[in-house]
C-alpha cells in the first residue's frame, strides 16, 4: 500500500544528505511531483530571498547606473547606495542612500550588520590621472580602503566584488591582446593598486573562503556622468563637443589604441558575475572588453553623424600612462565561462552617446555633475 505523504519528505532528506535542493534538483523535482500529484507547471518553488547589496562609492560612474539595474531585479529597497558626501535629491528619490566612510573600518561594519548586507560592491576609487597628482591620498583610499572591505567581507561572510581595470597593466605587458594571467608591473599608483586588490583579493579567497569576484575594466563611456579625471576620458569628452562646438583638442595621439565599453555592459556584466553561483567561476579576476579603437577611429565614427566635427591632438601627460596599457583585451575567459557578451559596438555606442547628450543639451536629460565620470 502507498502513503503519498511519506515519499516527498524520504526523496527530500535524501538530497538534502547529498547537498541538493530538493526544488530545483530535477530527480527531486520529479519525485515529489509524481507523488504529491503536481503537474510540472504546478510544483511550487522556494523562492531565494533578494540579496541585500551595499555600493561603496556609489556616486560614481558606476554605482548610479548599477544601483539602478541591481533595483529593478531586487527592488529599491534591497540595493544601498553609499558615499562620503551629500547626494543630489533625486538620488535620495530613486531608492536608500546612506553614509559610508570606507576608510572607518568600524563605521563599514556597522553599515554591513544594520543594513543586513550580503552583496558588497566596491567602486570607492582615486582615478589613474587623479591618483598620481595625490599619491598618498591614493594608498589611503586604493590600498587602505580597500583592505577594510576585504576584511569586513570575511568577517561576515560577504560575496564582494572589487572592480580591477586595464591600468593593472604595464609597460612590459602583451599589449595586443593582454591575457588573463600575464605579467603586470603597472607603472601608476592606481594600477599598483588595483593588481594588489586582485592579489589581495585571490589571497582572502584561498585563505578564509571569501567569495570574491573581480573584472579587469576597460575605459567605460557613459553619456549620464562627466569626465573626471581618467585616461580614457576623451572617449566621452569628444561626444560632449561634437554637440557643442563640434571641435575636439583631444590628449591623446591619433593612434593609441585602448579597450573600451559602453556603461550599459559594464553595469550589466557585473550584475551577471555577482548573480553566478560560485561554482561557475574559474577563476576570480577576469578580462572583459567590448570593443578597441583608436581616437582617429571614434572621430571618424563621430564625423558620420556631425560632418562639420573638427579634432586637434595635443598629447599630454595620460599620453604617457597610456602606453602602458594593453590596447586589446583577450576576455575569451568571461566569454567561456560567465557567459559574458557585449550588447554596444563602435557604430552602436557612438549612435547611443550621440542622442543622449543631445537630449541633455535640449534638457530633456540631466547630466550628474557631482562626481568624475571615468573608470580608469
Amino acid at each position: 500500500r502507498t502513503h503519498t505523504g511519506m515519499f516527498p519528505a524520504i526523496t527530500k532528506s535524501v538530497c538534502q544528505r547529498v547537498g541538493h535542493d530538493v526544488q530545483r534538483t530535477p530527480l527531486a523535482r520529479h519525485c515529489v511531483r509524481f507523488f504529491n500529484g503536481f503537474s510540472q507547471d504546478e510544483m511550487p518553488v522556494e523562492e531565494t530571498p533578494a540579496p541585500r547589496v551595499l555600493i561603496t562609492g556609489a556616486l560614481g560612474q558606476l554605482g548610479s547606473g548599477l544601483a539602478s539595474l541591481l533595483r529593478k531585479k531586487y527592488g529599491p529597497e534591497n540595493v544601498i547606495m553609499s558615499d562620503i558626501v551629500n547626494p543630489p535629491r533625486r538620488v535620495r528619490d530613486t531608492g536608500r542612500y546612506i553614509f559610508a566612510d570606507i576608510l572607518d573600518f568600524k563605521n563599514l561594519q556597522e553599515k554591513v550588520v544594520n543594513e543586513g548586507v550580503d552583496w558588497l560592491i566596491h567602486f570607492s576609487a582615486l582615478l589613474s590621472a587623479v591618483g598620481e597628482n595625490n599619491v598618498p591620498l591614493a594608498i589611503k583610499v586604493n590600498i587602505e580602503g580597500m583592505h577594510n572591505i576585504l576584511e569586513v567581507s570575511r568577517q561576515y561572510k560577504l560575496r564582494v566584488f572589487i572592480p580591477s581595470t586595464i591600468g593593472a597593466f604595464g609597460p612590459t605587458t602583451p599589449r595586443n591582446p593582454t591575457p588573463d594571467l600575464t605579467i603586470q608591473r603597472p607603472q601608476t599608483i592606481y594600477g599598483v593598486a588595483k593588481v594588489h586588490a586582485e592579489l589581495m583579493g585571490e589571497y582572502y579567497h584561498h585563505k578564509y573562503g571569501v567569495d570574491f569576484r573581480c573584472l579587469r575594466f576597460p575605459g567605460i563611456i557613459s553619456a549620464e556622468t562627466p569626465p573626471g579625471g581618467g585616461t580614457t576620458d576623451y572617449s566621452t569628452e569628444i561626444f560632449h563637443d561634437a554637440v557643442t562646438t563640434q571641435r575636439h583638442q583631444c590628449f591623446l595621439e591619433h593612434d593609441t589604441r585602448l579597450p573600451m565599453m559602453y556603461i550599459d555592459d559594464c553595469t550589466r556584466a557585473t550584475a551577471e558575475v555577482m548573480e553566478l553561483p560560485e561554482h561557475r567561476l574559474k577563476q576570480r579576476v577576469y578580462n572583459i572588453q567590448a570593443m578597441s579603437f583608436t581616437p582617429a577611429e571614434i572621430y571618424a565614427e563621430v564625423k558620420k553623424h556631425v560632418p562639420d566635427m573638427e579634432i586637434e591632438y595635443k598629447p599630454d601627460s595620460r599620453q604617457a600612462i597610456a602606453d602602458t596599457w594593453p590596447q586589446v583585451l583577450d576576455d575569451t575567459n568571461a566569454r567561456l565561462d560567465l557567459g559574458w557578451n557585449h550588447e554596444y559596438d563602435l557604430p552602436k555606442l557612438v549612435t547611443t552617446m550621440l542622442t543622449k547628450i543631445r537630449a541633455q543639451k535640449e534638457g530633456k536629460g540631466a547630466v550628474n555633475t557631482h562626481k568624475q565620470a571615468a573608470a580608469i
